[in-house]
């Protein structure tokens, strides 16, 4: 534990290991989570999984003042954040999150923003202003605003900054995910349970896999069935696979599984398809539907990859049947599929697949 951040250290890495733990609540590297004490904020380290902050040493302490005014200025170190690492302290020697910077905005003690699926699947609805104030219209005690879509790092930062000075208890990152604050590691944990309960959707009820078909249809290719039952989802209703196959919803999608997901035709070996793709000179996507069968995912893929095929079953199953979701356009793709930060978890990513 740093010193002079006291017990409650102890409880906020705890916090961040159960919503690191909790698929629903964030997968794989995504989210973070920060804990501010005497001008020093302690945030999650980029690339790194919450789920392990009880047992790796995964946070990354920082200066907030000097960070927060560079961040207003413009100044371009704030994007990455690591001029304000207190290097001393870093005994990681790991990158601050990319996200570093609107935590530092937020006044709060405690900051947890995670990729609720619940949150992200009513939060990239059409009309979603008014599903979400219906929903928090029940937590009257919260104070609560909606982020528009923005890039992560000092984009969202900045946007998230104009809203700070009302002391938000909950923000709700459209197309992305929630934030949840508060002054003690208390707070936040009973904020989350309540936010939880009041953003649930309902999911659709779905069919089981096919998984002697798809291992027909993966043979000879580099392609396998996905390993975990849930994942399948994504091809096992229409309304999934029309959500999943329509464009990008969400960031962490963009940046594990790529701008396209691809549809096998009735009983096309995967074999079969990537021939096609090749005489076309068109890239094979990461991850193939074989409708009313299930998911088969590239061997390349990695553990963040394998997570976010999980993570699009659960939000796709959760988009109700005749409601248009808002997809990220193009250049908001080629913004997230063309920055180094991203490209640096990217490889985070690849380095512990290849240890696992």
């Amino acid at each position: 534990m740093p010193s002079g951040v006291g017990q409650d250290f102890e409880g906020f890495l705890a916090l961040s290991r159960d919503i690191g733990r909790d698929l629903l609540k964030t997968q794989g590297a995504g989210g973070n989570t920060s804990f501010k004490r005497d001008g020093r904020m302690w945030v999650k380290a980029s690339g790194t999984w919450l789920s392990q902050a009880a047992e790796r040493d995964i946070m990354v302490p920082v200066e907030i003042a000097p960070l927060v005014s560079a961040l207003r200025q413009g100044d371009p170190r704030a994007e990455k954040a690591t001029d304000f690492v207190i290097a001393d302290l870093n005994g990681s020697g790991l990158r601050p999150s990319i996200e570093t910077s609107f935590h530092a905005a937020l006044p709060q003690r405690v900051v947890a923003h995670y990729h609720c699926v619940n949150t992200i699947a009513l939060s990239v609805l059409e009309g979603r202003d008014a599903l979400i104030a219906e929903r928090m219209a029940d937590l009257p005690d919260l104070t609560w605003a909606v982020i528009p879509y923005r890039r992560p790092g000092t984009p969202l930062a900045m946007e998230i900054d104009r809203a700070a000075g009302d002391r938000p208890d909950v923000l709700i990152l459209y197309n992305h995910g929630i934030i949840v604050t508060g002054e003690t590691v208390d707070d936040v944990r009973e904020r989350i349970d309540r936010v939880t309960s009041a953003l649930a959707m309902p999911e659709r009820a779905g069919t089981q896999a096919d998984f002697a078909a798809l291992r027909q249809l993966a043979e000879g290719s580099e392609f396998h069935v996905a390993e975990d039952a849930g994942s399948h989802k994504t091809a096992l209703d229409a309304v999934s696979l029309a959500v999943a196959t329509g464009g990008s919803l969400y960031p962490d999608h963009v940046i594990f599984l790529g701008v396209e997901i691809g549809v096998l035709a009735e009983g096309q070996p995967v074999a079969s398809y990537a021939a096609g793709r090749r005489d076309a000179g068109r890239p094979m996507p990461k991850m193939l539907l074989a409708p009313n069968k299930g998911v088969l995912l590239s061997n390349e893929l990695t553990a963040g990859g394998r997570v976010m095929a999980r993570c699009l079953a659960e939000v796709s199953s959760r988009i109700p049947a005749g409601r248009r979701p808002v997809y990220l356009n193009g250049a908001q793709e080629h913004e997230l599929t063309h920055w180094e930060a991203e490209q640096y978890r990217q490889a985070l990513d690849r380095k512990a697949s290849l240890k696992a």
